[in-house]
Order: structure tokens, then C-alpha cells, then sequence
């Protein structure tokens, strides 16, 4: 309940805020805090993806985005209340189909009845991998693992290119050796 707490008060802060600068810092915590809650829930691969792009990649781009442009943000022409009937309509949709979830740590969840002891009783069979998390995540889930390394080594290579594009002098090298 903690983490939720806090990352409804980044939600808003996010939402109140005009510095376009604590914007961003608060969306770099808020994505730290759903790493942790992803954690929380066992899911550590999807964790260190949040944490690696959302937390630290996309602040890095959104902070050099804002070296290039304004801090502030501009003053809406009008404000529109259909974005809100929206976003609070979708949110409790959302929250209603919540309410069939089994309880948090459950042992009688579904997940625990089925998936789980068949991945334990068959993964060495079926993958030869005799870890079975390694297992779980290179062979049931692999276009998954493979899709979110993929996104992290782009994310990292787009970095990357930019930190290299910012740097003086780049260009004058590349003419050199096109001239000679």
C-alpha cells in the first residue's frame, strides 16, 4: 500500500506541476516505484526493464530534451473536461475488472495451481535447462525476454547516438576524412 500511495502522489504531482523539469524527475520516480512494485510481484525481468528504460533511459532522453527546449510549460488556450471523463471512465473500467483478482500471496491462486507446479515438474523435460527460471524465461518466455532485450539495447543505442551527436567536433571530423 505503500508504494501505491506513493505513486499516487507522483501521479499527481505529475499532473499539478507546470515545471516541465520536476515532471520529468517525478515520471523517472514514478517508474523507479512500478520497478519496485513489479518486484514485488515477482516479476524481476519486467522489473529491471522498467527500471533500466522507463527510470532511467526515458528520464535521461526527457531531461536532454529539455536542455534543447524550454523548462516551463506553456498555458493551455482552453481546458477541455472530455480528457478527464476519459481517463477517469478508463480508470474505472480498469479498477471493476480488478475485483475478480484473487488476494495478494495467495496460495490457492490460480497461477499457483496450474502454471507453476507444471513448469517445476516439467521444465527440465521439455527444455533441458536444469534451472528453472532460466528455463521460464529463455525458452517458455523467450520472444518475450528477446523483445524486452531488445528494447533495451535500442533504447541504449538511441542514447547513445545522441550523447555522440552532442558532442563538438563530431561533424568536423567526418568532413575531414570525406575531403582527403
Amino acid at each position: 500500500m505503500a508504494l501505491l500511495t506513493m505513486m499516487v502522489v507522483a501521479t499527481f504531482g505529475i499532473l499539478r506541476l507546470g515545471n516541465l523539469f520536476a515532471v520529468v524527475i517525478l515520471g523517472g520516480i514514478y517508474s523507479f516505484l512500478m520497478a519496485t512494485v513489479l518486484v514485488v510481484l515477482d516479476a524481476v525481468d519486467v522489473a529491471m526493464t522498467e527500471a533500466s528504460v522507463g527510470a532511467g533511459i526515458s528520464t535521461v532522453l526527457m531531461l536532454g530534451t529539455l536542455y534543447l527546449t524550454k523548462v516551463e510549460e506553456a498555458a493551455p488556450v482552453r481546458r477541455s473536461i472530455l480528457p478527464l471523463l476519459i481517463a477517469l471512465g478508463v480508470g474505472a473500467v480498469l479498477a471493476y475488472g480488478t475485483f475478480d483478482f484473487p488476494p495478494f500471496g495467495v496460495a490457492e491462486a490460480p497461477i499457483h495451481q496450474h502454471v507453476v507446479p507444471r513448469y517445476l515438474a516439467k521444465s527440465v523435460e521439455e527444455t533441458m535447462v536444469p534451472n528453472v527460471v532460466t528455463a521460464v524465461l529463455a525458452s517458455y518466455r523467450g520472444y518475450d525476454t528477446l523483445g524486452e532485450t531488445t528494447v533495451i539495447f535500442t533504447a541504449g543505442i538511441g542514447v547513445l547516438l545522441l550523447l555522440r551527436g552532442g558532442r563538438k567536433g563530431a561533424g568536423a571530423r567526418g568532413s575531414k576524412e570525406g575531403g582527403a
